[in-house]
């Protein structure tokens, strides 16, 4: 299962309704995808299944020092 963040007050699920969900988190001036970007390390020297462990411990860092509690990870199928 591939994690995934989104904030608590978004409607959409970001692994099935990407352009909805990417729509409502701009328009709310969240920016997560932005956000996301400048934390997660990806590379092209990694696999796959470890570029999807550092974008989780990316996610995992955001929600820690979410001193709003607006964040939240969720699994993807």
């Amino acid at each position: 299962m591939k994690a995934r963040i989104t904030t608590i007050d978004n409607p959409f699920d970001p692994s099935t309704e990407f352009n909805q969900w990417f729509s409502y988190d701009v328009t709310n001036g969240y920016n997560t995808c932005a956000y996301l970007g400048r934390i997660a390390k990806p590379s092209d020297q990694l696999s796959d299944e470890e570029n999807e462990i550092e974008n989780e411990r990316a996610i995992d860092e955001i929600i820690q020092y979410d001193f709003q509690h607006i964040y939240k990870k969720i699994q993807a199928q």
